[in-house]
């Protein structure tokens, strides 16, 4: 694996989780393919696009109403070399954090997950995403 190409997700991720935590819910969305998974070991997978995007947006709109400000945070990030297909598997640990009105940012998630992503003309896309969630197996 060269710098170059874990720079590139690194960035990627950033960009990622960037759009969700502003709300952007359609553009993060669009950052899995077509077919995409979101699976959690808390709750059923989610495939597809316009799947993912309805689940984002009702969470995201319930944030909004809470008045609470959500960031997650991603490290410990291991990439794996891009293979022949241009497909890239990657690990990384993840936190979600929580800021009410006025308040201090608590951890409200800590969290183990696994990508498969997928060259996308100038960057990737998300094909299948697993997120352990500590404390719950």
């Amino acid at each position: 694996m060269t710098a170059g190409l874990f720079q590139r997700i690194q960035q990627f991720y950033a960009r990622q989780m960037r759009l969700l935590d502003n709300g952007a819910v359609e553009e993060w969305a669009a950052t899995f393919t077509e077919d995409g998974v979101f699976d959690q070991n808390v709750a059923e997978p989610l495939t597809g696009r316009t799947t993912i995007a309805v689940a984002a947006q009702k969470r995201v709109d319930q944030l909004v109403a809470e008045g609470v400000t959500r960031r997650h945070w991603l490290g410990m990030l291991e990439v794996e070399p891009e293979d022949e297909h241009g497909v890239v598997h990657t690990r990384y640990y993840a936190f979600s954090l929580a800021t009410e009105r006025g308040g201090s940012p608590r951890i409200t998630a800590s969290t183990y997950a696994e990508d498969t992503l997928v060259r996308h003309e100038d960057g990737w896309l998300v094909r299948y995403r697993h997120v352990t969630h500590d404390g719950t197996d």
